[in-house]
């Protein structure tokens, strides 16, 4: 069985966070410290806590991206664990330049097979891949770095 990266650690410990927070709607900053603890770099633990921010501070927008891509489902009967890693998908492709949509894609995929059910990573594939065609359409993806945007996507200019 192959090695966790560190940066998996830290986002399954992020779920950890914005689970018992959403279970017990108070709390954050204890949950955060308790469970962020258990990772040993300082770039881990900043790159949890913030990701744990922008899922917290944008959940209205995160809901409505969900929202209108599962339109034919109610959201109430999503899944919470596959709720939190949409919304961790989401902010991860929106909020942090330096990481390929690809990877933050992948990686919420892996987490749910371990985290949620055997379907899961199939659900969070589809909505993800939706809500990133969705922002490579209106502009809003910012992505930095080599490799960090599909450049077939947008050859609109051929």
């Amino acid at each position: 069985m192959k090695k966790k990266s560190q940066r998996r650690f830290a986002r399954e410990k992020v779920l950890q966070v914005l689970y018992a927070y959403q279970i017990n709607g108070e709390g954050l900053s204890k949950h955060t410290d308790a469970i962020l603890s258990d990772i040993s770099s300082e770039n881990d633990r900043a790159f949890g806590r913030k990701l744990i921010n922008y899922v917290v501070a944008n959940r209205d927008e995160l809901n409505k991206r969900i929202e209108e891509k599962v339109a034919n489902w109610e959201i109430e009967r999503i899944a919470l664990i596959d709720k939190l890693l949409l919304k961790m998908g989401i902010a991860e492709i929106m909020y942090f330049e330096d990481i390929p949509p690809k990877v933050s894609i992948n990686e919420v995929i892996d987490i749910s097979k371990e985290f949620s059910s055997l379907n899961s990573g199939k659900f969070i594939n589809g909505v993800l891949d939706a809500i990133l065609s969705d922002l490579k359409m209106e502009g809003k993806l910012k992505k930095i770095g080599r490799g960090l945007i599909d450049n077939n996507i947008s050859k609109e200019e051929e």
